[in-house]
């Protein structure tokens, strides 16, 4: 399999890249597009469907390619996939629920293949990627392998999409359903938080609600521990303040704590609205702002991967939490250029609201604040 990244600021620039790097010896059949919600998907998407090209395509909030991180751009990864080892799927929620959408993409990869492996992106911000990851599970099965990330729009926070060819959908769930009988797949879902405290309870919660810790409204008793002075009248001040610097730690026995991001606080009746599931009764910690040492983690856990699992990789494909740009600033270059060097492959990414993976000693779930590393190798 060849992979070939390329990058542009306009649709005319890319569809002028797409033209320059294929040929009769490189003709892709799968476009990995990752770009702003400034650019128009509609008519990148049209190129690529005029060469005949499957789209799996994300809107985010700032994209990268190999080692660069990209403002406002198209990114984008050609592969010349057999057509016959994978298969792109889009769902619109309407008339189904997330999860029922979910299920039908776990049952279509059990139909489809033998041994199906999902990368997937997901659009709009309520959407609570638990739920996605249960409707696979119970479409497919326990045994299933889960990759991808929540699209972003640039931190606006009023409509990420997904689309594919010609079709997008700000309530779209989308996946890419590989074959691993053809295309080995492996990947890491890595954080580096270190939690802060003593472990408190989840006292009331709903779903990705959290109503009370310790019997204290939530939102109060984040904002009092953590001495924060929060403009709940800001669309993203929640998030660029205690989100992507303060995340809850949920705690599991013999397993890696999940993260959840607090994108919104209500401050009627004063919860905080996370991008995940907290389930009432959750003992959570809460994290401290990450310093090196997580990017040192994230790329030993990535050689650990290649040591163990995958030796090469023809492509990469990243998913990295908006919380971990705020938080790391310029080191962000750093962890990304780490990462493409273990493998040495072409690389894509976004920065994105949410993550599926699988931790170190974990399931493949949803996360938050992580870093998802996704390396692929034809067999």
């Amino acid at each position: 399999m060849i992979s070939k990244t390329i990058k542009a600021n306009s649709t005319e620039a890319i569809a002028q890249e797409i033209e320059r790097v294929t040929s009769e010896s490189f003709k892709p059949t799968l476009a990995i597009v990752f770009l702003s919600i400034k650019q128009d998907w509609k008519k990148i998407s049209q190129v690529l469907d005029q060469k005949e090209i499957a789209v799996f395509g994300a809107t985010t909030s700032g994209e990268f390619i190999d080692g660069d991180i990209e403002e406002d751009s198209i990114v984008m990864m050609l592969l010349d996939l057999n057509p016959e080892h994978f298969r792109v799927l889009f769902l619109e929620t309407g008339e189904h629920t997330t999860h029922e959408n979910a299920m039908q993409i776990g049952i279509a990869g059990k139909n489809t293949f033998n041994n199906p492996a999902f990368i997937i992106a997901s659009g709009w911000l309520h959407i609570d990627g638990e739920k996605i990851i249960e409707g696979i599970i119970e479409g497919f099965g326990n045994e299933v392998t889960v990759f991808g990330g929540m699209a972003g729009d640039d931190l606006a926070m009023q409509g990420p999409l997904v689309f594919t060819n010609n079709i997008s959908a700000v309530n779209g769930l989308l996946a890419l359903i590989v074959d691993e009988d053809k295309i080995e797949i492996n990947g890491i879902a890595t954080c580096g938080w270190k939690p802060i405290g003593t472990t408190k309870t989840v006292t009331k919660s709903e779903g990705n609600i959290v109503y009370t810790i310790d019997d204290k409204p939530a939102l109060d008793m984040v904002m009092k521990y953590l001495g924060l002075d929060i403009d709940l009248d800001s669309g993203n001040d929640v998030l660029t303040n205690i989100g992507a610097y303060y995340p809850l730690q949920l705690e599991r026995e013999n397993v890696t704590p999940v993260m959840r991001t607090a994108m919104w606080g209500n401050k009627e009746d004063r919860s905080l609205i996370c991008a995940g599931t907290v389930p009432q009764g959750s003992k959570v910690r809460f994290s401290l702002p990450p310093d090196f040492d997580a990017i040192e983690q994230v790329i030993e856990e990535c050689k650990e991967v290649k040591k163990e699992r995958q030796q090469e990789a023809d492509a990469l494909i990243m998913f990295s939490c908006i919380s971990r740009h705020l938080s790391f600033g310029i080191l962000m270059t750093e962890e990304i250029e780490q990462v493409k060097q273990v493998w040495d492959a072409p690389m894509v990414g976004f920065f994105s609201y949410g993550e599926f993976g699988k931790s170190k000693t974990g399931k493949h779930e949803f996360h938050n604040n992580t870093c998802c590393i996704v390396a692929l190798k034809e067999k």
